[in-house]
């Protein structure tokens, strides 16, 4: 692409005072793991920002980790995210599960299931993540 990078995640964790989950993904506390950000606004002066307090990380409660237990390949773990170990179960003869329903692990968290994106959805993304 010849458009510049734009750091989403970073501006979100200096917002919001979110961080990421063992997945990687930003933990909203409200919508979990079930959230993304699809714009931002540009501003020709720098805008000072509240430093946000209060925020709750539902990770540092979490005891069972789920998300880290469910990726029929564990393509999570505490030493990050093995992408090709992912991408090749998702393409591969036994990922149709993983393409339908979504990513195991993220579906494992136990919070902001009400915000679940639909099957639907999830297979769409998942589509894109395999080049499919």
């Amino acid at each position: 692409s010849d458009r510049p990078y734009l750091p989403f995640q970073q501006w979100a964790m200096r917002a919001e005072g979110l961080r990421p989950s063992p997945l990687g993904i930003l933990m909203h506390p409200q919508y979990g793991l079930w959230h993304a950000y699809r714009g931002a606004l540009l501003f020709e002066v720098e805008i000072a920002l509240h430093e946000p307090r209060g925020v709750i990380h539902l990770c540092d409660t979490c005891v069972d980790k789920p998300c880290l237990k469910s990726c029929p390949v564990n393509a999570y773990s505490a030493d990050g995210f093995a992408h090709k170990t992912c991408l090749a179960h998702v393409r591969g003869q036994n990922g149709a599960p993983c393409r339908t329903g979504g990513c195991f692990d993220r579906n494992a968290c136990p919070y902001g299931t009400a915000y679940r994106y639909p099957p639907q959805v999830q297979a769409f993304h998942m589509a894109a993540f395999a080049g499919l």
